[in-house]
């Protein structure tokens, strides 16, 4: 039903590379969380020298993203298994339980919802699946069609480049809106901002997302293993954690921070 509108995304060749004349007959790293939709897995074809990962439109799908209905899911005390239709295809899907707050993540999800699923790509026996590092329920359907969008802009993006570029290479983020594709890296022209401490509670929304991605991705945060505690950003940026939190789950949402080792501490997806 909605196999018109699919494919979508964060990851775009600028990021792996700043040299356009670079070999696209190599892996691209893809430090980020790939758009893509059951199809595009379906039609890829596995990277050279490494089996376990995909090459999606030249790009080396490390992690990605997908949306779409839950169906046949099935739990166990280890893991929870469900199958993933987007329509264009469906995908059997792990999600493993390790403690508490997976087993939370797990429960609310039902047969017939919408969910977003971000993970990494897993073969065995020619079948492909996807390990889940995060499942979470669509709230706004809004999201369905963006995550299409996305997912087509970021193909078209990755095959001009891989065909030697109908898009102009480009060094410098692209100024969006909340509403429209976010850049995958935010200017860092409010990192000064960060020392105004309660003051930052009066600026917009728009300005606090920012200065919240921002602190994602300082060095010593890409460098930890368990990425930043809420409070701490909270703490650092000097703004009320509720919107701290509002700003995590719209970054978590569409693919820029996920979670790590509980529901309070999450890492930048794209890494320097």
């Amino acid at each position: 039903m909605f196999s018109s509108q699919i494919d979508g995304g964060g990851f775009m060749l600028s990021q792996a590379s700043q040299n356009p004349d670079s070999s696209f007959s190599k892996n691209r790293g893809a430090p980020g969380v790939l758009p893509v939709t059951v199809k595009q897995i379906r039609e890829a074809f596995d990277s050279a020298g490494d089996k376990s990962s995909l090459l999606l439109d030249g790009v080396d799908a490390t992690n990605i993203r997908l949306l779409g209905l839950v169906m046949n899911k099935a739990e166990r005390a280890t893991d929870v298994t469900f199958s993933l239709d987007d329509g264009t295809g469906r995908i059997d899907v792990i999600r493993w339980v390790n403690d508490t707050s997976d087993a939370n993540e797990t429960a609310i999800i039902q047969n017939g919802m919408y969910v977003s699923v971000n993970g990494s790509l897993k073969g065995f026996q020619d079948k492909r699946r996807a390990v889940a590092f995060s499942v979470r329920p669509v709230s706004d359907y809004n999201a369905i069609a963006l995550h299409f969008i996305q997912c087509i802009h970021v193909h078209l993006w990755n095959t001009s480049q891989k065909q030697g570029g109908a898009f102009q290479h480009q060094t410098t983020p692209v100024k969006t809106t909340a509403t429209s594709f976010e850049g995958l890296k935010v200017p860092q022209t409010l990192v000064s901002s960060q020392s105004s401490g309660s003051g930052n509670t009066n600026g917009s929304e728009t300005d606090i997302y920012k200065l919240v991605l921002n602190v994602f991705q300082e060095p010593a945060s890409l460098e930890s293993d368990h990425g930043l505690h809420v409070d701490e950003v909270a703490k650092r940026l000097g703004v009320p954690i509720n919107k701290i939190k509002e700003a995590i789950d719209y970054y978590v949402d569409i693919g820029h921070i996920y979670s790590t080792i509980d529901d309070y501490h999450f890492k930048s997806a794209f890494i320097d």
